[in-house]
């Protein structure tokens, strides 16, 4: 039988500052979020808290700020609490890789924020090391980036690239209604 952790990435106060990330898509994503947490939760399953730890001196998420604490409803229970200053949570403290095999937990589910960074390279991580990762989707939401030439990409458009990038190859991407209970 295999042990499916939830993975709950970066679901912290600061990046609920738009003024410094920009528009967002998802709006349902903090709902979805917590109907997965609660359902973890709820079956004892294992729950890994990934917050991360900014370097950059003007960040909300750096430590020390209000926005680097987790969001209030999140805390609680967890099996693991990752914390990081990169993208993936396979790169922080304690080694979330080490843990997961000791359990053994050979599947992952990511949800968090923000879709295309944090969310996304800890599920190609995740596929590299050899777990099964279903990405929830509707559980993630990103902000609008600008490209290198300068055009913006909306939210809701870079969330469709990464689930496109992650499908298959990666991935299973789901929405939170096929995880529940499962």
């Amino acid at each position: 039988m295999r042990t499916e952790a939830l993975l709950l990435v970066d679901v912290q106060v600061g990046f609920s500052d738009t003024d410094h990330w920009g528009p967002r898509n998802n709006p349902g994503a903090e709902a979805n979020i917590r109907a997965l947490l609660e359902d973890w939760r709820h079956r004892d399953a294992p729950v890994v808290l990934v917050q991360h730890d900014s370097v950059e001196p003007n960040s909300p998420l750096r430590p020390g700020q209000p926005g680097n604490a987790l969001q209030p409803w999140v805390e609680g229970p967890a099996a693991l609490h990752v914390r990081k200053t990169v993208n993936s949570a396979f790169i922080g403290t304690p080694d979330l890789d080490a843990w997961l095999r000791a359990q053994p937990i050979d599947a992952v589910a990511i949800c968090g924020i923000t879709t295309n960074h944090c969310c996304e390279t800890t599920a190609r991580m995740a596929a590299n090391l050899g777990y099964r990762v279903r990405f929830v989707l509707d559980a993630t939401y990103t902000h609008d980036r600008i490209g290198p030439d300068g055009d913006v990409h909306r939210a809701e458009a870079v969330a469709r690239m990464t689930a496109a990038n992650l499908h298959g190859e990666f991935a299973h991407v789901v929405r939170t209604a096929d995880v529940l209970g499962a």
